[in-house]
């Protein structure tokens, strides 16, 4: 077929990660039939998750959720209410949270994986609650937290780092002093020995315990403020993923928490590697900027900037501390902005430097409330006649640009090449023969692009999923040669993303 007119540039042919592991038994994410999406659904009870996995994430093709901790925590009272991080003060291993109990906790992780969705649950391994706190936690089990009391565990002031080579209160004041870093309390945070047996040991029969359930991994908070010896002493202890949901021999995915952002003489993310994929922190900087250069995009992972290689990057726009200007990185794109945020979540998922993330958030002005609640109870999670959340949750992985992405990323994996165009502030890409994805700051886009795609009828997941009798947003015609017109016309969410799991008429986003 004549086309009148079309601009393919093959200006660089990139390859993407093999799927190959590296050195580490810990990178590979245990996700199913190729899924890639994680979300993190930040503060959901364990009833809610577990419907999600069934109603929304399976069947939009997400690999997998990232739970909040689940072990006891600390209750933190305010004036407001109770603050999000007070999950981040745990007190024993007990399996009661706000969240849900361990019997809940138990039947969501199956209900998950019945449908490919896989759980990783975020953990606690550095430390304990904070000094100055005593009282209940949230499983009923008492605690003293500055004499090192954890009866629950059982932990005592014996199993916890001294004050030797720290400040006067014990705490950080130095992040080029490695051993401080790492001994010392991080923000009063009681700080466990991780050299000693018994609290390796104690920390392992948790993990277990959550393996035995059915969880494919985990992400250990603070990994930066703990040695690498002592987390490897923890991981090798740990049995293979229960082979009820899992292949034999399964290791443990595992994501380590380590702000780096490459100041001199601090603790560097390649420390970590060998331990599993390690969080990106400089990526959300990266993909800010490239969301207002499009042109940039081939250079989302700079090894100029120190970044980790991209099979052991673990990566995301925001997380549940940047999004309120915590840690690192305090300007982000947060489901506040909302259209630069949608294109920086179509490009990582699109693009795919390292393993991606989305945050599922809900609304808060205070930068410390905890989750909408009722009282102590955690409303639950639920959504009107269109899809809209309600009760004050956002869910940002419900957005349709994002649910959309999450099924390319899925359509995609595997794929061994890109072949990128870019003029002006406009860029676009094939991968393989499996999808196309298409960016624009430019007001709009119109002309005849190569797509790499067998010839047919696609819905642009952007917009919509495929109905039964044809799209819920643009069709897309792909020729017999490949080439296609490529429309964007829609300001806010100025993107097209074609797969070949998502043809007109096959009713849905995924095959």
């Amino acid at each position: 077929m004549a086309h009148k007119q079309f601009i393919f540039v093959a200006s660089a042919l990139i390859l993407l990660q093999s799927g190959a592991f590296g050195d580490s038994p810990y990178h590979n994410t245990n996700c199913a039939d190729g899924r890639v999406a994680i979300v993190h659904l930040f503060e959901w009870k364990f009833a809610d998750i577990a419907r999600e996995c069934e109603n929304f994430l399976s069947p939009m093709g997400f690999c997998g959720v990232q739970t909040s901790p689940v072990h006891e925590n600390a209750i933190i009272r305010e004036s407001w209410g109770r603050p999000w991080w007070e999950r981040y003060q745990p007190i024993s291993y007990v399996l009661t949270s706000r969240s849900g109990n361990e019997n809940q906790l138990r039947d969501m992780i199956r209900r998950c994986n019945n449908v490919g969705v896989r759980v990783y649950i975020d953990v606690i391994l550095n430390h304990m609650s904070g000094v100055g706190r005593q009282g209940t936690g949230t499983g009923g089990s008492y605690f003293e937290s500055s004499n090192g009391h954890f009866p629950a565990v059982p932990y005592t002031m014996d199993n916890f780092n001294s004050c030797d080579g720290c400040t006067g209160c014990c705490c950080i004041n130095s992040w080029t002093d490695l051993t401080m870093v790492r001994n010392c309390r991080l923000e009063g945070l009681i700080d466990l020995d991780g050299s000693q047996e018994y609290v390796r040991q104690k920390q392992a029969e948790y993990l277990n315990k959550l393996i035995s359930f059915g969880v494919a991994g985990f992400r250990i908070d603070a990994a930066k403020h703990m040695w690498p010896n002592n987390i490897n002493a923890v991981l090798t202890r740990l049995n293979n993923l229960n082979t009820e949901f899992f292949p034999g021999g399964r290791r443990p995915f595992i994501m380590n928490e380590v702000i780096d952002m490459n100041q001199n003489g601090e603790i560097r993310a390649q420390e970590y590697v060998h331990l599993g994929k390690v969080t990106e922190f400089r990526y959300s900087s990266k993909i800010r900027e490239t969301v207002y250069a499009l042109w940039s995009i081939p250079g989302l992972y700079d090894p100029g900037w120190g970044m980790l290689d991209p099979d052991d990057a673990f990566v995301f726009v925001d997380n549940h501390d940047s999004q309120r200007g915590h840690g690192a990185g305090n300007e982000v794109f947060t489901f506040k902005q909302a259209k630069e945020y949608k294109m920086a979540q179509a490009i990582t998922h699109a693009w795919t430097y390292g393993q991606p993330r989305i945050m599922s958030s809900y609304e808060f002005t205070n930068t410390e409330a905890g989750p909408p609640s009722n009282g102590d109870t955690i409303r639950d999670v639920t959504f009107d006649g269109n899809g809209n959340p309600q009760n004050g949750w956002v869910a940002e992985h419900r957005w349709q640009v994002i649910a959309g992405m999450a099924s390319f990323a899925k359509a995609v994996s595997g794929t061994t090449d890109r072949f990128y165009w870019n003029q002006g502030n406009a860029a676009a890409w094939a991968r393989g023969d499996r999808g196309f994805f298409a960016i624009t700051n430019e007001g709009g886009m119109n002309q005849w692009m190569q797509t790499g795609l067998p010839a047919g009828q696609y819905c642009n997941v952007i917009q919509g999923c495929p109905t039964s009798n044809g799209c819920a947003g643009d069709t897309i015609t792909v020729e017999n040669d490949g080439m296609a017109n490529i429309r964007i016309n829609n300001n806010n969410e100025p993107m097209l993303a074609i797969h070949v799991e998502a043809r007109s008429g096959s009713n849905g986003c995924i095959n």
